[in-house]
């Protein structure tokens, strides 16, 4: 590595030893700059796309946020396909639409509850282009090698707060939902339909913590509720450096799967919208999360599973898992 690399990466490592504020969130354009690690960098692969300080940044942070990656036109098209989906115009096999339990308030059905997230939506070809978007699979190729499959899939109706703070989500990480490894080469895509700010309940993310190993998760024991799934890390370091992830109509920020983040609560009057699909290397593989930490999370999508789709439904988490996985680039070798 040379002497300047070696700097750039001494500077990027110190970050986490500062407030948070110190953290610089994006870099948004490749430099023309020779760059020779002497050792492979664990996170990141070398596809030409990040620049040497992107691939530094997301291997001390766990998380890089990429300007404008999306096109107004194309977050356009989603909102509108949400407002159908909300409607109940559309009927998309699979697609499971999600109510927020304080929310009486709905943006387009009169009395219905708030609709707060639709998920699964790999039925849908309006939504699912998302997950197909060029512009978004160069990055994530950076993260997961070049045979990707689009894992889950969500767009994210963040309702305003009744008051019982039910808005919120708990801080938590991803792998807790995925019975599939490696961690290293799974990686969310999460994109901004409108001005995301503190005010309406931007993510919250504790940059390093990818670093770390899977922690337990539960419900959290709020006054005021817990949405369904919406499970917490049991213990982590409140005092932990953390970074509000502020971002425009279609800024992107693509994640690590053990990174602990959440979201806080919509303090405005409107719903604040987001869409996002998890990757995975479609080398990737299943595992068997029996006694594990992930138990718990396994027997409720199965219970789910089993009255969504008939109590003689013999399924495992596994096979829920590969039933929506849908392959994206390359080839589908495993998942």
């Amino acid at each position: 590595m040379s002497r300047r690399a070696a700097d750039r990466l001494k500077v990027v490592l110190n970050h986490l030893d500062h407030s948070s504020s110190d953290i610089r969130l994006s870099f948004t354009t490749s430099q023309n700059v020779s760059y020779h690690p002497t050792q492979a960098l664990r996170y990141t692969l070398d596809t030409g796309v990040l620049s040497p300080d992107q691939r530094l940044f997301y291997e001390a942070n766990g998380f890089l946020l990429i300007k404008n990656l999306v096109s107004d036109e194309d977050i356009d098209k989603f909102r509108a396909e949400f407002e159908r989906v909300s409607k109940g115009e559309v009927n998309v096999p699979g697609l499971v639409v999600m109510k927020d339990v304080a929310i009486a308030k709905s943006e387009f059905v009169k009395d219905q509850k708030a609709v707060s997230k639709i998920q699964d939506f790999q039925e849908d070809p309006e939504l699912f282009h998302y997950c197909k978007l060029p512009q978004i699979l160069k990055y994530v190729e950076c993260f997961t090698g070049p045979n990707i499959m689009a894992m889950h899939t969500m767009l994210i109706n963040k309702p305003p707060d009744a008051g019982k703070k039910t808005s919120r989500h708990p801080m938590h990480q991803d792998l807790h939902y995925f019975p599939f490894r490696p961690a290293d080469r799974i990686v969310c895509a999460w994109t901004a339909m409108e001005k995301v700010n503190r005010q309406n309940g931007c993510l919250v993310v504790l940059p390093g913590t990818h670093k770390g190993t899977l922690q337990e998760h539960e419900y959290p024991e709020w006054e005021g509720g817990v949405n369904k799934m919406y499970h917490g890390v049991r213990n982590y370091n409140p005092s932990h450096p953390r970074v509000h992830v502020e971002m425009e109509k279609g800024d992107t920020i693509f994640f690590h799967s053990l990174l602990i983040h959440g979201s806080g609560m919509n303090q405005t009057q409107g719903f604040r919208k987001a869409i996002s699909c998890h990757y995975a290397s479609a080398d990737c593989y299943y595992i068997d999360v029996s006694g594990t930490t992930q138990e718990n999370i396994s027997n409720e999508v199965k219970d789910l599973a089993t009255k969504k789709y008939g109590a003689d439904l013999s399924i495992s988490f596994e096979d829920t898992w590969a039933l929506r996985g849908r392959l994206v680039q390359g080839e589908r070798t495993s998942l």
